[in-house]
């Protein structure tokens, strides 16, 4: 289906004054080459000066029958018939014949003139490219410049090369003074005449690169582009990819032995529709073989079959075989905004041709897609592709199509197209035809950026040709042909137009006053949206358009015809692109109004996005009328529902805020909750918001949420029996697992990963006076199911003025509940340094008050529960008794203690971390040395241990051997403890500890030991009556044994 919309794309026309009638035109580089009707001349007139004023004017060596452009390179091409043979030349510097008398070079292919144009000044020259088969159809590359021939069964592949006109004059120089050696000196003056700028000045070539077989087919138009080669046959268009690759591959010869089909002159032959594309394309009945002629490559070059369509006459409908014949074949790049065009390859590529009744327009790169089919109304003898429209003649009327190039370049362009962060409209989105303008039998057309060059002849018709007519229009049973205009069969008449296209600026705002209608009338018109869709295509054509021009450095005659310079053009060039960046956001308001209340609605939040309005212009946008029947769309609360998700420190007014509390209340009640919780809502009128709730709870029942929700409401009021009330209705677990289903009750931010900054609420402030055990659990449930991060809840912590207890709290509820191990040993080094600050900064006697402060509030948990319940804290070794003693220090002091110890007797704590911070303890008290003696015991340091113990504390030595020195301790008894207190007691007999000490221990080794070895332990001081009663149980016990 296309769309007509009565938008007028022209904006003005001037006729270009030639001499002679007219037989080709083509344009390109700010020119116009006009080659009259079997003439030897061509003429190059300005398109982008008032008036089209004559550049210069020069002959061909034959009668011109193909012109071709090239972008790269500036150069001409043409083929050209004389004498009956037909030639096909290249003409390069073509602007220096607006001197008069200029000179003009003529050379072969790889011939480079060594004369007058190397050593002195610049002149136009004519290359003669030899071929072994007539050509009938040329192509250039608007991206390397490169040149395609099409020949009778082939396709030739020059590549342009460029040599610096320095280098050239050193080559022959070298030449001629080996050859004339008394040259050398007036080779030297002039070579000191030549200018500058002439030194800088490349010279073009071409080299045969490759020749393409087609044996079965005989093309009659051709294009390149950026590897890509598309060829057209009357009913058939086949694009291929060429590729250069540095391996070695045995090229496919299997064309060359196939034969073309004989001539069946007693058949007649139909051709069957056909489409194939991709990887399907290879399945193609069309052979192609490569035949490598380049002497300068060394790789070699592969084929891919990219796309091909066949076509059928349809005789059915009325149509001839001559009607069905397609025509304007065209490859076209485009380059993204974030491209180089002069560097990188185009990011898309497309390809378009054409029937008399409709045309294709497909994406190459990326995947073969067909983008759009345009139907036409008329006849169309030709159409030319641009990057917002596509131009398109019949004898009678120049019409403009629009096209989809840029939905294409935009999703390359940008990855975050088509999310809810940016859209765009489709790219298989229907075509629209704008207002036609109407001429007189026009014949060809050529675009150069917004200008159009039309060719009219408005020859009277032959008889054959008013016969042909009258039968075609009987038979035609779509479209009736327009009529011709009225003239005499002897009036002859041709002229050049030049039709300038509005700016797409100009084109979007009759687009949108276009729209304005649909918009009174039916706001949910779906010809109003694919309106809209059409002017931000528009848009990003344009865009796409401005960062090309910035880049284009090929054009030399804008360069040089132009009074600004180049900084100007600049400037003005980003004054533009301002201008459409705003259009652009306009327009996508705009959508995002049409998609509120239709079908798609979710793309309305990308385009509001986009189009940087803030959330009240929004909603001010879709308020509806009083007394309307409309209510608010799914788009708008789509979009408004994400706004209020997001994690922003702007907050609404609450004129706002309650506006978006009666949207909500009547569109979707049941987001009431999540709507109270969202950060910007912070300014809500909280009497009235409870009002609301009130009557959701009356209709929709009591729920968990939303009694936090009203309890929050009262808190904000000030009514902290109410708020109480409403938090005891259910129990901590079911308030916890709410605060799970909405975060967003006790801490705005941290979405987004722990650089979030992440803000408090009134209730988790609330919480962390009156119910410091519920804001615990709820911070490590939200830890738990990742809603929080570590970092982000010490934050909270730090903000509520609790670090020193809540938050130690937090991080041993994290121990009992976590299961990850990096964050227990975390948790676990955090813990034992905030118990190590407690026993260094708080007093060992008791507190003659306790500290009410919120900082420094009595521990949730204290060590016994930590015991029973962690599995990082260990039971207290019984010796720890004996050094520490109940009681005997302050509570805090005395958790902290606990609790440390604990910790040094579980599994998990790594001793070597917390050595360096036990540092700042001393070992003079008894729990200084506990703790000491603690982290020396859990590294293994036994003996050293039972050395400072009998030294400090005798009386704790047995407990310590009776639960340390086990197992492969075992030997430590009697190799260390007994030697020990032999000796000790030795020096200080009347030591009851240390001889209570050495029983005990003569019991124990006298229990593990044989007779011989306890013999062998008795000192030989005279003390070994001593020993006697362990040595006689040590026998009685082994002859037991």
């Amino acid at each position: 289906m296309v769309h007509v919309y009565n938008c007028h794309p022209f904006s003005s026309q001037q006729i270009v004054q030639v001499e002679q009638e007219p037989g080709l035109v083509c344009c390109g580089g700010g020119a116009l080459f006009v080659v009259a009707t079997g003439g030897c001349k061509v003429e190059a007139y300005s398109v982008v000066q008032e008036g089209c004023p004559l550049i210069c004017r020069f002959a061909t060596m034959g009668a011109v029958r193909k012109i071709q452009h090239s972008k790269i390179g500036d150069y001409l091409v043409t083929i050209e018939e004389k004498n009956s043979a037909t030639y096909l030349r290249a003409y390069t510097n073509w602007r220096y014949q607006a001197e008069e008398k200029a000179r003009v070079g003529v050379r072969l292919l790889g011939h480079l003139l060594r004369g007058a144009s190397v050593r002195g000044g610049v002149q136009m020259e004519i290359i003669e490219i030899p071929l072994s088969e007539r050509p009938v159809a040329v192509a250039c590359c608007s991206v390397t410049g490169d040149l395609l021939v099409g020949c009778e069964n082939t396709l030739v592949l020059f590549t342009l090369r460029r040599q610096n006109q320095q280098s050239l004059q050193s080559q022959s120089q070298q030449i001629v003074q080996s050859t004339w050696p008394n040259t050398q000196q007036s080779s030297s003056q002039s070579q000191g005449q030549t200018s500058t700028s002439n030194q800088n000045i490349s010279i073009l070539d071409f080299e045969r690169s490759v020749i393409l077989h087609l044996p079965i087919i005989k093309p009659k138009q051709v294009s390149l582009c950026a590897g890509y080669v598309a060829v057209r046959t009357e009913l058939e268009v086949l694009v291929l990819k060429l590729d250069a690759s540095s391996e070695n591959q045995t090229l496919d010869e299997s064309a060359e032995s196939i034969e073309p089909p004989e001539d069946q002159a007693d058949f007649l032959v139909v051709s069957i529709h056909q489409e194939l594309l991709g990887e399907r394309a290879k399945d193609c009945d069309i052979p192609v073989s490569i035949e490598k002629t380049g002497l300068e490559d060394r790789g070699q070059y592969t084929l891919t079959y990219i796309l091909f369509r066949r076509f059928s006459p349809d005789y059915f409908q009325g149509c001839s075989e001559d009607e069905t014949h397609l025509h304007s074949l065209q490859l076209y790049p485009l380059f993204t905004s974030n491209q180089s065009e002069t560097l990188e390859e185009p990011a898309c590529v497309f390809c378009f041709f054409s029937l008399p009744t409709a045309g294709y327009l497909y994406s190459l790169k990326g995947g073969v897609e067909l983008l759009s089919a345009y139907q036409y109304p008329e006849k169309v003898q030709e159409a030319v592709l641009t990057d917002h429209l596509l131009h398109v003649i019949t004898k009678n009327a120049l019409q403009c199509f629009t096209v989809r190039l840029a939905a294409v370049a935009a999703r390359i362009d940008d990855p975050y197209i088509d999310t809810t962060m940016k859209a765009c409209p489709p790219s298989n989105l229907e075509v629209c035809a704008l207002r036609m303008q109407l001429f007189i039998g026009l014949r060809s057309v050529c675009v150069y950026r917004r200008h159009v060059i039309l060719l009219s002849t408005a020859d009277a018709e032959t008889s054959e040709e008013t016969e042909r007519n009258t039968q075609r229009r009987g038979l035609s049973r779509k479209w009736p042909l327009s009529s011709s205009k009225g003239i005499s069969a002897s009036g002859h008449g041709w002229n050049i137009y030049v039709v300038d296209t509005v700016s797409p600026l100009t084109l979007y705002q009759e687009m949108v006053e276009y729209s304005q209608r649909y918009a009174e009338s039916n706001p949910q018109a779906q010809s109003l949206r694919h309106l809209l869709s059409e002017a931000h295509l528009l848009l990003r054509a344009a865009l796409l358009q401005n960062s090309e021009l910035l880049q284009d450095s090929e054009d030399y005659l804008v360069v040089s015809l132009q009074r600004d310079g180049p900084a100007e053009r600049q400037t003005a060039t980003q004054a533009d692109t301002g201008e459409l960046d705003e259009a652009l956001r306009q327009n996508c308001a705009q959508l995002g109004d049409c998609f509120s209340s239709q079908k798609d609605c979710h793309l309305a939040l990308p385009y509001y996005r986009m189009s940087g309005l803030p959330v009240t212009d929004v909603i001010a946008r879709n308020r509806p009328f009083p007394c309307s029947p409309h209510s608010y769309g799914p788009g708008f609360l789509f979009y408004l529902k994400h706004y209020l998700l997001e994690e922003t420190e702007q907050s609404l007014s609450q004129e706002a805020a309650d506006e978006v509390m009666d949207i909500f209340s009547q569109s979707e009640p049941s987001e009431l909750v999540s709507v109270c919780a969202s950060p910007p809502m912070t300014n809500i009128s909280p009497a009235r918001t409870l009002r609301i709730l009130q009557n959701l709870e009356d209709t929709a029942g009591v729920s968990v949420p939303l009694t936090i929700t009203m309890a929050t409401m009262m808190l904000l009021m000030d009514d902290l029996t109410q708020y109480t009330q409403l938090m005891e209705r259910h129990a901590e677990m079911l308030l916890v697992y709410s605060f799970i289903e909405e975060p967003r009750m006790l801490v705005h931010g941290g979405v987004g990963g722990q650089h979030t900054p992440i803000r408090v609420t009134a209730l988790t402030r609330q919480l962390a006076k009156s119910n410091p055990g519920l804001l615990v659990a709820a911070m490590v449930a939200l830890h738990e199911n990742n809603k929080v991060q570590l970092e982000q809840a010490d934050h909270i912590f730090k903000e509520l003025g609790c670090e020193n207890s809540l938050e130690v709290d937090f991080w041993e509820a994290m121990l009992m509940a976590s299961s990850q191990d990096a964050v227990i040993q975390e948790l676990l080094f955090r813990v034992a340094s905030v118990y190590i600050d407690r026993l260094t900064n708080t007093h060992s006697e008791p507190d003659p008050e306790p500290a009410h402060n919120l900082s420094s509030q009595k521990p949730l948990k204290s060590a016994d529960d930590l015991i029973n319940s962690c599995s990082h804290y260990g039971a207290l070794y019984p010796w720890l008794t004996v050094l520490s003693p109940v009681h005997t220090t302050s509570f805090q002091h005395q958790e902290a203690l606990h609790k440390l110890q604990s910790l040094l007797c579980g599994p998990s704590l790594s001793v070597g971390s917390v050595v360096p911070l036990l540092e700042r303890l001393s070992e003079e008290t008894l729990w200084g040395f506990s703790l000491h003696l603690l982290c020396a015991t859990r590294r293994g340091q036994y003996g050293s241990s039972i050395e400072k113990l009998l030294d400090r504390c005798p009386q704790a030595i047995i407990a310590y051997a009776n639960h340390q020195l086990q197992d492969k301790n075992m030997v430590l008894w009697w190799q260390k403890l007994l030697p020990e207190l032999c000796n000790r007691t030795r020096a200080s007999a009347d030591n009851s500890i240390l001889l209570a000490a050495l029983k005990e221990t003569l019991v124990v080794v006298a229990m593990e030991m044989s007779p011989a070895e306890f013999l062998e332990l008795i000192p030989d001081d005279g003390t070994a009556s001593y020993f006697l009663p362990h040595l006689l149980t040590c026998s009685q016990r082994h002859l037991l044994a």
